[in-house]
């Protein structure tokens, strides 16, 4: 079955969808391992671990394409790409999603603000009109080659224009044949309870540690109306606590004594890679 197929099916399944964020393959191959059955690769994590930038707009479409390439070719989950606001016009936006179908992802985040873009939950937002919001999300849908490809459409309104805006632009592009609706950061569960009703399409709740919206695991935000929740970035913020813990030990005592039953050792991380396999591979051909 295709990576794109058994996203679909992930949707037509009843409980809630967890994608955990990876922003590269490592992290991907730790998600699957896990027994998640998608992931979601956020551009922030791709800016923080790329460039060491804030998500600020900085990364390019061909950047996120090679990355979404590497975590397909790592993982047989389905990996759903944050494509930002498409990169340009509607005719960039065709081109950002034949780009992600190529590189084998199952599906695509688009959004409504301007490039450059910033975070969702960072301050002074800029948001294009709704009709031309609504034209990413139909070039988009006319641009798949494969119908099971799927486009959630994320608008950013909520911040910048307020909720009632927010969930006309919801409305906008269920409309126009948006697969998934993501209103990104309600700031109470009484604004996230009017986004998953005011929709028939399957709604996105986006996590994120310390940002606008209130914390909520997988079931409570089930009970809310949400058929997939994504912890984008969380991996990464886990990995700066550990990796500035261990450069900390390392600084004052001159080894990572302390900190080695708080990582994996060269064996186990070589089979989490898949060593074995490899070297099985190449004896192969001998």
């Amino acid at each position: 079955m295709k990576p794109t197929q058994k996203l679909r099916q992930l949707f037509n399944e009843q409980g809630i969808i967890v994608a955990p964020g990876a922003a590269d393959a490592l992290v991907a191959k730790i998600i699957e391992q896990a027994g998640f059955p998608a992931l979601y690769m956020s551009g922030a994590g791709v800016s923080y671990l790329t460039l060491g930038k804030p998500d600020v707009g900085l990364i390019t479409m061909t950047e996120m394409i090679q990355k979404a390439a590497y975590l397909a070719e790592a993982v047989s989950i389905p990996i759903i790409a944050d494509a930002d606001t498409g990169y340009g016009g509607v005719l960039n936006v065709a081109r950002t999603v034949a780009e992600f179908e190529r590189a084998g992802v199952a599906g695509i985040q688009i959004e409504d603000q301007v490039m450059p873009k910033k975070c969702g939950h960072l301050r002074d937002k800029q948001i294009v009109s709704r009709e031309d919001a609504t034209a990413r999300v139909k070039a988009a849908l006319d641009a798949r080659r494969d119908p099971d490809f799927m486009i959630i459409a994320r608008t950013d309104a909520r911040a910048v224009l307020g909720m009632e805006e927010a969930l006309e632009r919801g409305r906008a592009f269920a409309e126009a044949g948006a697969d998934v609706i993501f209103v990104e950061a309600p700031q109470s569960v009484e604004e996230m309870r009017a986004i998953t009703a005011a929709f028939a399409k399957p709604t996105l709740a986006n996590m994120v540690e310390g940002g606008k919206t209130p914390l909520h695991s997988a079931q409570e935000l089930e009970a809310i109306g949400y058929k997939i929740v994504i912890f984008p970035n969380s991996s990464t913020r886990m990995m700066a606590k550990a990796v500035t813990k261990l450069m900390t030990e390392l600084k004052q005592t001159g080894s990572t004594n302390g900190c080695l039953g708080e990582m994996m050792n060269f064996l186990e991380l070589n089979q989490l890679l898949g060593l074995q396999e490899i070297e099985q591979l190449d004896k192969h051909y001998e």
